[in-house]
């Protein structure tokens, strides 16, 4: 076999590839196996049938054509193993000359990774939020804990804002009652926003007993979107009691005795919260700079792929557990088609230059990933899919998926060696550093962000399967 490259752009290249048909003696044999398991000619035993009278029956044409198809992708492996080429997706083949005994010529176009030249990113300064907590925030942070802890009592009067009550419900649409429109004892915390538009105005001012009338689009069941003519009666009112912020309360909320105390750790865990969303945001800050730096063309096909992925995604996966289409989300998110399209599509350059980048910067620093580092990365992959770990790594494994985690480590830690040699100012002028056990971690998900990697697809859609 003889194959010669030639360079159509930095993103793609044609093969052409000559073979002396002599090396196709396998696949030719391979081709006379399979049609005689197909095929009966009377006077000859299934399988038994001599390859002249193949010829003869069904024509060479027929066998040339099923032994081509066979040969075609060793071949061609064997001609971008020898161009030593790192090719993306399928190439698209052309058969260019074909003789019955001497020859069989063809060529390929495909897309490859593009040669790139890591950046000089020693020099990359960013600007992140100070790691500040104020008292106010602590004192939110208890006032949360403490609405945890509220009672309910019972009142002879008017409802009102933050109060609880008991309500029962009817939708009707057209006129007509709908069959999933009924609710009784449905407890309801005014102000809250958890139900219908609407439902707060009608109920505050009401008593046990009263009820009220109001117009609201619902948000779910068979007449989901539609405007429903809504009747909600007050079956009891309860007022929210909060527990004295004191010494009491701590302990009754935390294994703390005071409230200082308690209030000291609410403080040191907004810290540790604060302290990983600026190592967050230092990250994607680090990988903006990090992509300005770098040249990288992008092949069309890949990128004209990755933006129908993405497109897939939306619409099958995230809009359709919201049961929302294509067509409602634009409209929530106030887009035309148009808009929607180019922010995908500029999502989808941003993606796959930043795994181009880290790609070869991973090559470069001779990263590895070992068993433990997949293995953490595979339990909060899980976690954050809703799927045990059993059930991710089986279907991650099924699925053919873990090259891809085992990538998306090795971005992580690949994007954790630039931030580490960038300098990381806060707002007020401080050095940050990031220098932490878990930053290759927390890269990893800047990482899967930037680049919106498969593998919870992928591992969702064979589960569900």
């Amino acid at each position: 076999m003889k194959s010669a490259v030639e360079t159509l752009n930095p993103t793609r290249v044609r093969l052409s590839i000559e073979v002396p048909f002599e090396e196709l003696k396998d696949s030719l044999d391979a081709a006379y196996k399979k049609i005689n398991q197909q095929v009966t000619v009377k006077g000859f035993r299934k399988g038994k049938i001599p390859a002249r009278v193949i010829d003869q029956r069904f024509g060479r044409g027929a066998v040339l054509e099923e032994a081509v198809n066979d040969a075609l992708p060793k071949f061609y492996t064997e001609a971008v193993n020898e161009g030593e080429l790192n090719v993306l997706g399928q190439p698209e083949v052309d058969i260019t000359e074909l003789k019955d005994g001497e020859l069989l010529a063809f060529t390929a176009e495909v897309d490859v990774r593009p040669e790139i030249e890591i950046p000089d990113y020693s020099g990359i300064e960013v600007t992140v939020d100070a790691l500040e907590v104020t008292d106010e925030e602590v004192e939110k942070a208890v006032e949360q804990l403490r609405e945890r802890f509220a009672s309910t009592n019972p009142v002879e009067r008017a409802a009102a804002d933050g109060d609880v009550v008991t309500i029962d419900l009817q939708a009707k649409v057209d006129g007509e009652v709908l069959e999933d429109g009924v609710a009784d004892g449905v407890s309801y915390t005014i102000g809250s926003g958890e139900l219908l538009d609407g439902i707060d105005e009608a109920v505050t001012g009401l008593e046990a007993g009263g009820e009220a009338t109001f117009t609201s689009q619902l948000k779910g069941g068979s007449a989901e979107g539609k405007d429903a003519e809504v009747t909600v009666k007050v079956t009891a009112v309860a007022a929210r009691e909060l527990p004295e912020l004191d010494d009491d309360f701590a302990q009754m909320a935390s294994e703390f005795d005071t409230l200082e105390e308690l209030k000291a750790d609410s403080r040191k865990r907004l810290e540790t919260t604060k302290q990983y969303d600026q190592a967050t945001q230092a990250q994607e800050r680090v990988l903006e700079e990090l992509l300005k730096l770098a040249e990288v063309p992008i092949p069309e096909k890949l990128l004209a792929d990755e933006v129908q992925t993405r497109k897939h995604n939306l619409e099958h996966h995230q809009l359709g557990q919201m049961g929302l289409d294509l067509e409602k989300y634009l409209e929530i998110q106030g887009k035309t088609l148009e808009e929607f399209e180019n922010e995908t599509s500029e999502q989808a350059i941003k993606g796959i230059k930043t795994q181009f980048i880290l790609d070869e910067l991973v090559n470069k620093e001779k990263l590895n990933v070992n068993q433990e580092e997949l293995t953490e990365h595979l339990m909060r992959r899980a976690a954050s899919s809703g799927m045990s770990p059993d059930q991710f790594a089986q279907a991650v494994v099924e699925g053919g998926q873990v090259p891809m985690l085992v990538g998306e480590v090795a971005r992580g830690k690949a994007l954790a060696v630039v931030v580490e040699a960038a300098k990381v100012v806060d707002t007020n002028g401080e050095v940050v550093d990031l220098e932490d056990e878990e930053e290759a971690a927390e890269a990893t998900e800047t990482v899967e962000a930037a680049t919106e990697d498969k593998a919870d697809d992928k591992a969702e859609e064979k589960n569900e399967a």
